[in-house]
């Protein structure tokens, strides 16, 4: 590929409602284009013998066959494209047995536009290191490129694994739900949940609007932000 022009990923992916949202979030990433999707790899390979990719966003997942699976078939048989994993899984041994095949990232679902994005970003600068290193710290730069920044710390009292509870809690409730219910579903006090809650609000990954027809004050109602949530 020459210098200027985008680097061009295949979205593999089986639910069509994810691939197109991940095909929409890669275009958006200055540097990136989506140049196809496929929904199995078996489509992945027709697509890989038509269409130059520079990389893939590949769901481990596939109706047909493993993601790191593919990966390995792939390599065998002579593609080089570089390998952004998306998956639900939290195993740490498939993610050792990635690095090996080529996968440079991972990204759990669920996940946002901006953590796709910094994982591009990230991935870009490290394809960009071009020319002889000067010493290890040239070398350990370029690697950290890959590296996710530490995440942000959490308001003082909130903690990840419960926060990953009430977001799970709140996801799943279409309609939306209150902190009442949010607190009934993950195990907590009212009082604990609206501050959950409201840091998702604050975080822009959920909204809040009063439930009116009530005596009294009126209730808030919380409800994800779905457009924050690419992955399935």
């Amino acid at each position: 590929m020459s210098a200027g022009q985008p680097i061009r990923v295949l979205v593999v992916e089986d639910d069509p409602v994810a691939a197109d949202a991940h095909v929409m979030y890669v275009n958006r990433v200055p540097g990136f284009v989506a140049v196809g999707q496929a929904r199995t790899g078996a489509e992945a390979r027709r697509l890989l013998e038509r269409t130059a990719v520079d990389l893939l966003l590949l769901d481990l997942h596939l109706p047909d066959v493993h993601g790191l699976r593919l990966a390995r078939s792939l390599r065998a048989a002579g593609h080089h494209a570089d390998v952004v994993a998306v998956t639900s899984a939290r195993d740490l041994a498939v993610v050792r047995e990635g690095v090996s095949l080529g996968v440079v990232q991972y990204v759990l679902k669920p996940f946002t536009f901006a953590t796709l994005r910094d994982r591009l970003v990230r991935y870009a600068e490290f394809r960009g290191a071009a020319g002889e290193a000067s010493g290890q710290d040239e070398v350990d730069r370029a690697l950290a490129a890959l590296r996710a920044p530490a995440p942000a710390a959490l308001p003082k009292g909130l903690s990840g694994p419960t926060l990953e509870r009430v977001t799970t809690a709140l996801r799943e409730a279409e309609a939306g739900c209150t902190a009442a219910g949010v607190a009934e579903a993950v195990g907590i006090s009212r009082i604990t949940a609206r501050r959950y809650l409201e840091h998702l609000v604050e975080s822009a990954r959920a909204e809040r609007r009063p439930l009116y027809g009530q005596v009294g004050r009126p209730e808030l109602v919380y409800r994800w932000l779905p457009e924050t949530d690419p992955g399935r």
